[in-house]
């Protein structure tokens, strides 16, 4: 990348062939910017922002963003594609980005700066504001009038290769916009609007139903995973056959779906590196509570291989811990699942929002997205924006001890103490001696401690706490965010 000072010259001579990003097709020009690029898009602020896109061999390519003078050349390869890194401002706008290979130019128009954030994972995150009816967010639908929000979509495409291109489409935030967002994205972004006055960029890319494994690269499957192998062999013979990218509601191959390993890697996130962002919210687990052992190296392994291939550090990715739901054909317990994300907290930079409070048994969609997105934005204002004000987290087991018939369970996070949602005394509690067959405990709230014990346990060795898949019990911290399932033993999962 070269960065050259300019001065400033008359749009007559250096726009012979302006084309707004909107109105961009193949067809029309030979220069083309990655379709995340568009109007209305939002930058990054404060870091050196990629921008890239294909245009004539060895073409040099100058991008001038209107915050400054400075005008960033490269020079296309003899494939035509061409990156270069553009200095963003603080958050501000509206902006222009002028992009020129000498015979033509693209304009990005109504430009803004701020906090981008990708929301990514499976149906809870997709569920747009308009999927419960409008009466559940009526207020907040009407409301929703907020200019300095800017949502893009990534298409839903399946595709057995890695794809360098998706179009994404960018849109304000209105009333009548919002309906067709992502309902947690939405009230995530919202909230961190309100609080930090910054233009905020949200990037929506998931599929409901979709797996973890759908969201990694090949190559760590294949690395990393072995039980795989045989899927990507079959992969490459359907490859040959009948292409490699489908797009949703198209006619696909039999068996080929969003919880294919790496099917949703190669079309809806390898194409949107090296875009430059804040960070990472997900909500996904659903569709591998059958595996939770498996989650346990698989989700952890997702947040390294996206951070490897951003190559841009331990950005934040906050996730959302799945919700009590009973799944009546699984034996499987989805605490385990449930575990399993608990135990990616080990890795750098992350934070889980508890969602104990606000499932439902019966629905494995519930409609409380508000409170998630919230939830998650708190996350960010307290880890990545230093609100010291903020409670993140609700209780985390930390450790037990076993005092006589008693055992006495530790916590993280007890905020300003620990307490109940609903003043009765914490529930859903079991316990169990050598024989490992758990009963119904009682359980007291002493200081920032849990005692419990059953009479029908005298030596007890260990203790569940809401480890049915949809038990919705009540502990929680004052501050009202809620534990999560926990277990103190390690015994096999089953």
């Amino acid at each position: 990348m070269n960065r050259l000072l300019f001065p400033a010259l008359p749009l007559c001579l250096i726009f012979a062939s302006l084309v707004s990003a909107d109105d961009l097709t193949p067809q029309q020009t030979a220069l083309r910017l990655s379709g995340m690029f568009g109007d209305r898009m939002v930058f990054q602020r404060e870091t050196d922002a990629p921008v890239w896109g294909k245009t004539d061999p060895g073409a040099t390519v100058s991008v001038t963003p209107s915050w400054s003078n400075e005008t960033y050349q490269t020079n296309a390869g003899s494939d035509g594609k061409w990156r270069t890194k553009i200095q963003t401002p603080k958050a501000g706008g509206p902006f222009q980005v002028h992009v020129t290979n000498g015979k033509e130019t693209v304009q990005l128009k109504d430009v803004l700066v701020g906090e981008v954030w990708i929301c990514s994972g499976q149906s809870n995150m997709q569920w747009k504001m308009r999927g419960f009816g409008l009466d559940h967010f009526k207020e907040d639908v009407v409301k929703a009038n907020y200019p300095q929000i800017r949502f893009c979509d990534v298409p839903q495409i399946l595709a057995l290769k890695g794809l360098d291109e998706v179009q994404g489409k960018w849109t304000t935030c209105s009333p009548e916009s919002v309906l067709n967002f992502s309902a947690v994205g939405y009230f995530f972004g919202s909230r961190l609007h309100q609080e930090l006055d910054v233009p905020i960029g949200l990037i929506s890319t998931n599929w409901g139903g979709s797996s973890a494994e759908a969201w990694v690269s090949p190559e760590v499957l294949k690395k990393e995973f072995p039980e795989f192998d045989e899927w990507f062999a079959s992969n490459a013979k359907t490859a040959n056959d009948v292409g490699v990218t489908f797009r949703r509601g198209k006619k696909t191959p039999i068996g080929l779906n969003q919880r294919n390993p790496s099917v949703l890697y190669n079309s809806m996130i390898r194409p949107l590196i090296p875009f430059s962002f804040r960070g990472v919210i997900w909500y996904q687990g659903e569709s591998n509570v059958k595996q939770p052992k498996q989650y346990r190296t698989l989700f952890p392994a997702l947040i390294r291989d996206w951070r490897t291939r951003w190559g841009a550090g331990d950005f934040p990715f906050y996730f959302v811990q799945i919700a009590p739901f009973a799944y009546q054909q699984e034996p499987i317990s989805a605490a385990f699942l449930r575990e399993a994300q608990m135990m990616t907290l080990s890795e750098s930079n992350t934070g889980m929002v508890v969602t104990m409070d606000i499932g439902n048994p019966t629905n494995i969609h519930p409609k409380q997205k508000k409170p998630v997105g919230q939830r998650l934005a708190d996350l960010a204002l307290a880890r990545e924006y230093g609100r010291k004000d903020v409670v993140d987290s609700g209780p985390l087991f930390e450790r037990h001890e076993v005092d006589g018939a008693t055992v006495r369970l530790f916590f993280e996070n007890v905020g300003g103490g620990l307490a109940t949602q609903n003043g009765a005394p914490p529930s859903h509690f079991a316990i169990a001696g050598a024989d490992r067959k758990f009963v119904a405990a009682t359980a007291v709230i002493n200081g920032d401690t849990i005692e419990v014990r059953s009479d029908s346990v005298a030596q007890p060795v260990a203790v569940r706490y809401a480890f049915g898949s949809g038990d919705t019990p009540n502990l929680a911290n004052k501050e009202g965010l809620p534990a999560s399932s926990f277990r103190t033993d390690d015994w096999p999962i089953q």
